[in-house]
C-alpha cells in the first residue's frame, strides 16, 4: 500500500464535545458521526509496524476535512509532508523529494479508509462491516473492503460517544499502521482556500 494511501487512513478523526447519547454499537457510531459532523479540525499520531515487527518512526501532524471528498493531512514531525484533496484531484507533496502527485479523487480514495470517515456514500456499499469486542474503552468496527485491489486487507474503527478515536490498517503487505485522533472541533467554518494547493516553483508535478 503506499504512503498516500496510509497516511490518508487516517484517513481520521476526532475528539468533539460528545454531540448524543452513547450509541448501541461502533456502526451505529459511524453512522452519527457521517451524519452530524460534515467538517472538522483535528491533531493525528501515526506509526507503522512491518509484518516482521519493525517499527517506522511515528509521525504526527494536524488535519482537516469537510464532507464530500475534500480533506488536508499535514504530516509535521519527523519530517513535512503534505496530502490535500478539493475534492475532485488530491495532491500529495514532499518536500525532501520536491514532488507533487496529483491523482483524481475518486482514484486516490475510492474504497480506501478516507472514504469512510470523509465520504457521504454508503459504508455498506465498499465494504463489509463487522462489529469487534470492546476494546481499550473503545467500541470497534471492521470494515473489509469488497474489492481485491483496495491496497489495503481491513481497516478497525475504535468509537468512544459517536466519535472516531483510533483507525488500524493492515496493508496488503502485512503492515499495521495505527493512527490515533485528538482535539478535534466539529464542523468549523473552512474556506474552498484551506483545501487548495499551489505547488512551489520548481517542484515536479506527477499526474497519475
Amino acid at each position: 500500500m503506499t504512503g498516500f494511501l496510509k497516511s490518508a487512513a487516517w484517513a481520521l478523526t476526532f475528539s468533539l464535545a460528545p454531540m448524543l447519547a452513547h450509541a448501541a454499537d461502533a456502526k451505529s457510531q459511524l453512522q452519527q458521526f457521517v451524519r452530524q459532523v460534515q467538517a472538522a479540525t483535528g491533531d493525528f499520531t501515526q506509526s507503522t509496524v512491518g509484518a516482521q515487527g519493525r517499527t517506522q518512526p511515528a509521525q504526527s501532524g494536524v488535519f482537516s476535512f469537510q464532507r464530500p471528498g475534500k480533506f488536508k493531512w499535514a504530516v509535521k514531525r519527523p519530517y513535512e509532508q503534505l496530502i490535500v484533496s478539493d475534492g475532485k484531484r488530491v495532491l500529495q507533496y514532499d518536500p525532501d523529494l520536491a514532488q507533487v502527485t496529483q491523482r483524481d479523487v475518486d482514484q486516490a480514495i475510492g474504497s480506501s479508509p478516507a472514504a469512510i470517515l470523509f465520504g457521504s456514500g454508503s459504508l455498506d456499499q465498499a465494504f463489509n462491516v463487522a462489529s469487534l469486542p470492546d476494546r481499550d474503552g473503545l467500541q470497534w468496527l471492521r470494515a473489509t473492503p469488497k474489492t481485491a485491489d483496495a491496497g489495503f486487507s481491513r481497516v478497525d474503527l475504535g468509537f468512544r460517544g459517536n466519535v472516531p478515536e483510533r483507525v488500524e490498517l493492515l496493508d496488503s503487505f502485512g503492515q499495521t499502521t495505527r493512527v490515533t485522533l485528538s482535539n478535534m472541533k466539529a464542523n468549523p467554518a473552512l474556506a474552498p482556500a484551506d483545501f487548495q494547493f499551489t505547488p512551489p516553483a520548481g517542484v515536479d508535478v506527477v499526474k497519475m
